[in-house]
């Protein structure tokens, strides 16, 4: 199973049957509330009727269409609309399946594009510590969560990482961005320093950096990487799986910070996750930069069998209708000081150590047990789940993203839990 501890699962399966709205149902009668949007992904809350009607409805006109020379309607709309919400100049999609084929396809076309504009020699990336970026060759090469990487070999070669930007003693219970920590961008000079810029293809990292156990940016230090790849010509990636799609209040990311990047890679809420798809967003000078030569030949040599499926881009015009009609891509944004209060009470509950939070993300940080690293945080989980909510666990810190629906007694009810978990953990 992925990222499951699979004996101890296996002793005690946990097993899930069905979804409503907040919830999910349990193989045993349990109502559980879904404090993470299963993974961080069903951001309008689960088996909405209007996503299901829709995929339904594609299924039986049309199964599949091939994505190799052909085209089918719903792919272009869904297009047409996912640009619509971004910057001016992010207006061309890729779909892939996953983010972490997003991550592949942006760090690949970053390659092509460079090649295509003479410079054939950039080919460095630089991502960042404690960064993820999913799970392909590419994605944990430029991630930096040691234990995706440690047993899978050399990976991509050429790749450097800036430091991660938290740093407990300066930033421990910010209420939103830290105000301590712009200046770690300015490591991304000396690394161009040592490499030379004219060997680097582009800068990827997530503005928040969920997985790891949500490291929020400090103040300034998105706007100070965006100046210096400015400066060299690097291209600057986004990795907005998690927070694409009003996690933050605003449509992505990118609207929040005010930061436009060169490429922004998104999957998850994209569909509602009813159906796998991932996208990736270019800025027009990339696409241009490849439409050049025979028109009958292909311009881009990648793809996969099922980029801009049917039923994904029905599951994800019907999901962009929904977050449309419900207020859901800023809904967060009215939720934030309620939710920030409600994670920060928290902060006398035992053995916290921090908490962090942006828009409606939270994380409770613990102290590790002594010799038993990640066991403190997976007691809470199980807790959690006994007592009926469900949080999710990276290292011994607590993550926390509820869907996008959620009310503020059940916002209650998820920090009420942690708090009676936390009280009867050793």
């Amino acid at each position: 199973m992925p990222f499951t501890a699979n004996r101890q699962f296996k002793q005690a399966p946990r097993m899930l049957v069905s979804a409503s709205g907040m919830y999910y149902r349990t193989d045993d009668g349990r109502r559980v509330l879904d404090g993470t949007a299963g993974l961080w992904c069903v951001n309008a809350g689960h088996c909405r009727p209007e996503i299901v009607k829709a995929i339904q409805a594609q299924a039986a006109e049309m199964d599949y269409a091939p994505a190799f020379q052909m085209g089918h309607p719903g792919a272009f709309d869904f297009a047409s609309q996912l640009t619509a919400l971004l910057p001016a100049g992010l207006d061309h999609v890729f779909f892939t399946n996953s983010g972490s084929e997003s991550v592949d396809t942006a760090l690949k076309v970053a390659l092509a594009y460079h090649r295509a504009r003479g410079e054939g020699q950039r080919t460095r990336f630089i991502g960042r510590e404690r960064g993820y970026h999913g799970v392909g060759f590419g994605g944990i090469s430029v991630g930096g969560i040691v234990t995706n990487r440690k047993a899978f070999g050399a990976m991509l070669p050429g790749v450097d990482h800036l430091p991660h930007t938290h740093d407990r003693s300066r930033q421990a219970f910010s209420i939103g961005q830290p105000e301590w920590g712009a200046h770690l961008a300015d490591e991304l000079e000396r690394i161009v320093a040592l490499h030379d810029a004219s060997t680097i293809a582009a800068v990827i990292v997530e503005p928040v950096a969920c997985s790891t156990g949500v490291l929020v940016p400090p103040k300034g230090y998105l706007e100070r990487l965006r100046a210096i790849c400015d400066k060299h010509g690097l291209l600057l990636i986004f990795d907005e799986v998690i927070t694409g799609f009003g996690r933050l209040g605003t449509p992505f990311a990118t609207d929040y910070f005010g930061v436009v990047p060169d490429i922004i890679t998104a999957a998850k809420g994209l569909t509602n996750a009813t159906v796998p798809m991932g996208a990736v967003f270019f800025q027009k000078k990339i696409y241009d930069a490849f439409m050049t030569g025979a028109e009958h030949m292909i311009e881009l040599f990648h793809g996969y069998t099922y980029s801009g499926h049917p039923l994904a881009a029905a599951a994800g015009l019907a999901t962009l209708k929904l977050y449309k009609d419900e207020g859901l891509l800023t809904r967060a944004a009215d939720l934030n000081a309620y939710w920030a209060a409600a994670v920060h009470s928290l902060k006398d509950a035992r053995h916290v150590v921090d908490i962090r939070n942006l828009g409606l993300i939270g994380a409770i940080e613990l102290d590790p047990l002594p010799g038993q690293p990640t066991k403190r945080a997976f007691s809470t989980f199980l807790k959690c789940f006994e007592k009926g909510v469900l949080i999710r666990t990276t290292g011994d810190i607590i993550a926390l993203s509820p869907p996008l629906i959620v009310e503020t007694a059940q916002i209650d009810q998820i920090v009420e839990t942690i708090r009676e978990a936390l009280t009867g953990l050793d």
